[in-house]
């Protein structure tokens, strides 16, 4: 927790109370529902938490801006950036149902009221949206092919619409054939080893109805 504080001092009362409550309740619905590997639970704050907000440290969406998570998990980084962004929209969409079950009952216990949950592939998703956030869930081909047409037209922020991405690793294959993609280094925000090799992709994604 004090990782998060030290990061992001400016939280109320409200987002600190917030994310204090989010160890316990993983560790409690972990128990049930597997959705945090086991020697990831005791590390949920810096591997799953401050890892999701390291997008907030390349974009810092606006107050009525919509972003879709896909393939959310036990929901992340969509439960972490709708408590610091609590004036965004926030929509958790994963093709698996007790895991969207784990997502419903932390946001319950949160009170988070920006957060809306979807069991179901992305494709089957209608609506568009500013952003596109995801924590490695596919190839970035694979990946863009899932979210066409759900990209909104009209860009408001400083970085175009289109993908946040959380990734790791060498990624220039991956990227090649993304020449607009680009990548921040989390290091340059975090300094635990953890994030030596993790990285947020922004890729800019033309509207098409």
């Amino acid at each position: 927790m004090k990782e998060i504080i030290q990061h992001f001092p400016d939280l109320t009362e409200l987002q600190l109370e917030q994310f204090s409550k989010i160890g316990d309740l993983y560790k409690d619905w972990n128990q049930k529902i597997n959705v945090v590997s086991r020697k990831d639970i005791d590390e949920i704050y810096s591997r799953h938490v401050l890892h999701s907000l390291g997008i907030a440290k390349v974009m810092s969406f606006k107050d009525g801006a919509k972003v879709m998570d896909v393939g959310t998990g036990g929901g992340f980084p969509g439960v972490p950036l709708a408590i610091l962004f609590p004036d965004v929209q926030f929509h958790l969409v994963d093709s698996i149902g007790k895991k969207i079950k784990v997502v419903d009952e932390v946001v319950e216990g949160l009170g988070l009221t920006n957060v809306k949950t979807s069991h179901s592939r992305v494709e089957e998703i209608n609506d568009t949206y500013d952003f596109i956030v995801s924590r490695a869930v596919a190839h970035m081909e694979t990946f863009t092919h899932w979210i066409k047409g759900k990209v909104a037209k009209k860009s408001n922020h400083e970085l175009k619409n289109g993908i946040l991405y959380l990734k790791g690793g060498d990624l220039s294959e991956e990227l090649q054939n993304f020449p607009k993609a680009t990548i921040y280094e989390l290091t340059d925000f975090f300094k635990d080893e953890f994030f030596d090799t993790k990285k947020v992709v922004h890729l800019p994604i033309k509207y098409k109805p």
